[in-house]
């Protein structure tokens, strides 16, 4: 049985990969791409998601659709630092690869959720285009079994000592995200720093296929990398991982807090005693990994690429 998704996105070197996971996995069903500003504006995040699927092949069957182009409130910080200037710098992927649906990422959402009897979304970048949709749309989220969405952290931020950058990209998004009554799991820096691609990983990756090519090409211009091990965090694969491999993760229900203002704006912030909402919980955040069985996961999924 199939996992039917939709995978909201801000292409990105490690949400390239995500998307190389989700649209070669016969056990995942990629219903709609709907890209957000956030590595990159908006429109290098949409081309990048574009270049992705019409490097597979499915320029006709799974639709991009071009999202918000910053968050609700707080200005657009990008990470080109990170990503490159382009977002997804090391491969051509030439300039024929289509274009996005006329549907704002909005209205793409709403029709595809409500075309399902449930369906998983999956954010991989700031919240801005869910926020936009549970605002505009409140019916969709009854069709919603689950959200997979990377970002934040309990344990301490990449953007500033609290605060990770999905989450920090537009808090006011992840409030009404976390506060919107569905179910979610939080695939967050918890287990994104754990979860290190290793440099044999890559190395074993490189001349596999053209699939592996094109990947290392762009993990190698990632400069999201640890000092002490070399290793690269790919963040929002973790998502599809988790979605493939829930049995690899170890998971804690809590209910989530988002910080909208102030020195620790974005820092997410887990009542873990039960201390504050009377015990309940609104999320189920991931708090460990098993970092060789995803490793492992990584370079045997690219083996069976093109």
């Amino acid at each position: 049985m199939t996992t039917k998704i939709i995978m909201d996105t801000d292409p990105g070197i490690d949400d390239a990969a995500a998307l190389t996971m989700a649209i070669n996995n016969p056990e995942i069903d990629l219903k709609l791409i709907t890209a957000v500003a956030g590595n990159v504006s908006v429109d290098k995040t949409t081309a990048n998601a574009l270049k992705i699927v019409n490097f597979f092949g499915k320029r006709d069957e799974i639709p991009v659709a071009e999202g918000a182009k910053e968050p609700l409130i707080k200005p657009f910080e990008d990470a080109a630092r990170i990503h490159g200037a382009s977002g997804m710098e090391g491969y051509d992927f030439g300039n024929d690869y289509g274009t996005p649906i006329e549907k704002s990422a909005v209205q793409a959402l709403r029709d595809a959720i409500m075309a399902e009897d449930e369906i998983t979304l999956v954010p991989t970048g700031s919240y801005t285009n869910i926020a936009l949709l549970f605002k505009e749309f409140p019916e969709v989220k009854s069709h919603i079994k689950q959200i997979v969405a990377m970002g934040g952290s309990l344990t301490g931020g990449n953007m500033t000592s609290v605060a990770e950058f999905n989450v920090f990209t537009d808090p006011h998004a992840a409030e009404i995200m976390y506060k919107s009554g569905v179910p979610i799991v939080t695939v967050g820096l918890d287990v994104t720093l754990k979860a290190l691609l290793t440099q044999d990983s890559l190395n074993a990756i490189k001349d596999m296929n053209e699939t592996g090519k094109m990947l290392y090409g762009l993990i190698s211009h990632y400069n999201d990398v640890s000092a002490e091990t070399g290793g690269h965090p790919m963040h929002d694969v973790n998502t599809i991982f988790y979605l493939l491999h829930p049995e690899a993760f170890t998971t804690k229900d809590v209910w989530i807090d988002i910080q909208t203002d102030g020195p620790a704006i974005g820092a997410m912030v887990g009542d873990i005693r039960g201390a504050y909402h009377d015990g309940k919980t609104n999320a189920k955040v991931c708090v460990d990994i098993d970092a060789a069985a995803f490793n492992k996961w990584f370079v045997e999924e690219v083996s069976k690429m093109r």
